[in-house]
């Protein structure tokens, strides 16, 4: 029911990794690699309205087993898929189908149009994200790939710019205009930190997250977010316009830079309740990270947990991108003793939710939502503990 990363998890999945690709390809892997999925603790749909997000990488994610060889081919496996693909090496690429391999085949291609060198390898990927669940597997994958191919070939790039790689991938070969946020937090997590982003200009900060005597749960609602991509242009629309407004009053260039007491005086301006609702979302949840912050700093979990449920409050209400199964994940958690924070995470509209729950109450938290989930949903959710963890790296190999 709840499964806990360990701190022997990377090894349990690099020895299942080299076993299984020396099984595929008669030898052994030259390099072990893993990357980890993300969560944004706070700061939803701000992003694209000038604010900070506060994303931190977690302890699930993928792993990479690889080799060189002399074949001239890349050759694609994974175990979670059953689809495979063995490609000559050329200059170039295309995304055909919508096969998993196409996001690692996109780092590929980018790599080789930035000049570089490549060999054939033979490569065994394994994640442990649920996918669609607004984790980034994607992301995940990419960075992965970038950072295996500078390693392998020596090419010396920097892991900023190994997601910026990987974000111009996801864009252009696979042709999802995402921002930055999830190749950045992939690529740059520090463990026990969380990342203050700026995803306009990539000014960064770590911020210690000390969790205390609680533990970081996400929940997994287990619906595809399929209403997230249509919803996310409708609010975007939706905040220009009121941005526009307010502009005949501010001298603004985005929703964010307007302060809660600039919003009272001005909001007359928005002369529409439904944008009016928007800019409230934005420019309230631009405070709440910026609290956020000072709680995290000063080890404050209560006020913390207690800007979280204000964040899905806001998203609930004002910005409207939750759904019934994030809500009945979260009014499960304000009722619970022993959780002190929850919010949906991600797009919106499934995925998933995060929330901060006493380490004593974790078994009995997750039998009990387990139960009243399926009760008011149909069907189970995923609940997962969650350490906050360091970015891309390699694993040794171990005999």
């Amino acid at each position: 029911m709840i499964k806990t990363p360990k701190m022997t998890t990377h090894q349990i999945h690099a020895s299942e990794l080299k076993r299984e690709f020396n099984r595929l390809f008669s030898r052994n892997p030259e390099q072990l690699f893993f990357c980890p999925g993300r969560i944004n603790l706070i700061g939803e749909h701000i992003d694209y309205n000038g604010g900070q997000v506060l994303p931190c990488a977690i302890s699930m994610g993928t792993y990479l087993a690889v080799a060189k060889n002399n074949d001239k081919r890349f050759r694609f496996h994974c175990l979670n898929f059953p689809e495979t693909a063995d490609l000559h090496l050329q200059s170039s690429y295309s995304k055909t189908g919508a096969e998993w391999f196409n996001y690692p085949l996109g780092v590929v291609d980018r790599i080789l149009q930035d000049g570089h060198d490549l060999s054939g390898l033979d490569l065994l990927f394994y994640g442990n994200l649920p996918i669609g669940a607004g984790l980034s597997s994607s992301a995940s994958i990419e960075v992965l790939m970038g950072f295996a191919l500078s390693s392998l070939f020596g090419l010396d790039i920097d892991k900023k710019d190994i997601a910026l790689l990987a974000k111009d991938a996801e864009n252009h070969f696979i042709g999802v205009n995402c921002g930055i946020m999830d190749q950045f937090a992939v690529a740059m997590g520090k463990k026990d930190h969380a990342i203050l982003l700026n995803c306009d200009n990539l000014g960064y900060e770590y911020i210690p997250f000390k969790t205390a005597n609680y533990s970081l749960l996400i929940i997994n609602t287990n619906k595809q977010r399929s209403l997230a991509e249509s919803k996310y242009n409708e609010r975007f629309t939706e905040c220009g316009a009121a941005l526009k407004l307010l502009k005949q009053e501010l001298s603004i260039q985005h929703l964010c830079d307007a302060s809660l007491a600039d919003w009272e005086v001005n909001r007359y301006m928005v002369n529409n309740p439904v944008l009016e609702k928007r800019a409230t979302h934005v420019i309230s949840e631009n405070q709440r990270v910026k609290d956020a912050v000072i709680a995290m700093q000063t080890g404050d979990m209560e006020l913390f947990g207690k800007l979280l449920y204000a964040s899905h409050h806001s998203l609930r209400y004002d910005y409207e991108v939750s759904g019934k199964e994030l809500d009945t994940i979260v009014d499960f958690c304000t009722d619970y003793p022993g959780c002190i924070g929850a919010r949906m995470t991600g797009a919106g509209f499934g995925g998933c939710a995060i929330a901060l729950v006493q380490e004593n109450k974790i078994e009995d938290f997750s039998e009990k939502l387990l139960d009243h989930y399926t009760q008011q949903i149909g069907y189970a959710p995923g609940i997962f503990a969650a350490a906050v963890s360091e970015g891309v790296c390699e694993l040794q190999i171990t005999n």
